[in-house]
Parts: structure tokens; C-alpha cells; sequence
């Protein structure tokens, strides 16, 4: 389950669900990039160009490497800071239920592709369509098939061996 947050979370980084986040700023302040915001000024967060980012995610950044968010041998999950990985915002009004929500994605693509072969129609294209919600600009065309159940597999394993030759 280690690798698949990894998977969670690389696919959160580079198309999370909310790309925009507008902001009001409550006084004067400074951005990282020296740009001053006044009080009261509206700001409209990119979370989707924050994913992004290379200075952030480095020259890799437009890789889908679920590896950058598991450590020592896909054992453990890397903590990324909320203000680096903004998927779920960040600080005191970040997502309360990020946790429930990673759990429901975990046990819902377990269950399917415990079951189903999802591919990607190769020639589709896959471009982005950010408005409030993260779409696609012509969905996401994909081809499902059926996995051969594990246990039809040691069936055939078994017809096809016979039993003494097992040691």
C-alpha cells in the first residue's frame, strides 16, 4: 500500500482535483518571489503549476514517479510539507478528512485493479482542462479487462503438474 500512496500522491501532484485555490490576503505581505501583496488583495493559488514546478520538484518534474514519495525499499512514506505538496492546501484550513480520503482511494483502486486491467488508449490525447474541478479536455479514454482470477491460474498450475513432482 506504500507504493500505491506514492501513486496517489505523484498523481495528485501533477493533476490534483482543485487546481485553483483563490486566497485573500488579511494584511500586507511578501512573497517568496519578493512581490508585495497588499491587504485585502485577492490571490488565486495554482496548485496545479505548483505541482509543477521545478525549483520545487526538480528537473524531473514532469516525470510520473511514484518512487519520489516512498523511502527505504517502498517500506515508508516520505513526509512532504502541505506547502510543497498542495493537493490538500495547506496550514490551518487544510483538508480535515485527507486521510479518509487517501484511505477511500486506496481500497477502491485496490478493489478494481485486484480485478481489472486498466490501460490507456494510447492515442488519445491527454490534456488537461482546469476550471474549478481537474478534467479532461476529451476525457480519458481507457480500455478495462477482465484479470484472470489468481485462483483459475492454480488450477491449470495444478492440471498441468502432477502432484508427486511436488516436493
Amino acid at each position: 500500500m506504500v507504493y500505491l500512496h506514492g501513486a496517489i500522491s505523484e498523481t495528485l501532484r501533477l493533476y490534483p482535483s482543485v487546481p485553483y485555490e483563490p486566497k485573500q490576503s488579511l494584511k500586507d505581505d511578501v512573497l517568496p518571489s519578493g512581490h508585495i501583496v497588499g491587504r485585502n488583495t485577492r490571490v488565486l493559488v495554482s496548485i496545479y503549476s505548483m505541482g509543477r514546478m521545478e525549483d520545487v520538484w526538480g528537473k524531473d518534474w514532469m516525470e510520473f514517479r511514484p518512487e519520489r514519495w516512498v523511502a527505504n525499499k517502498k517500506i515508508n512514506i516520505i513526509h512532504v510539507p502541505s506547502y510543497k505538496f498542495a493537493a490538500f492546501m495547506a496550514g490551518p484550513r487544510s483538508c480535515s478528512g485527507r486521510k479518509i480520503a487517501y484511505t477511500q482511494m486506496k481500497t477502491i483502486i485496490s478493489c478494481v485493479l485486484r480485478k481489472y486491467k486498466i490501460d490507456v488508449v494510447g492515442d488519445h490525447p491527454v490534456v488537461p482542462l482546469p476550471s474549478i474541478m481537474m478534467f479532461m479536455r476529451h476525457g480519458l479514454k481507457v480500455r478495462i479487462s477482465s484479470r484472470t482470477p489468481v485462483s483459475t491460474i492454480i488450477n491449470v498450475v495444478n492440471s498441468i503438474l502432477p502432484v508427486d513432482s511436488v516436493e
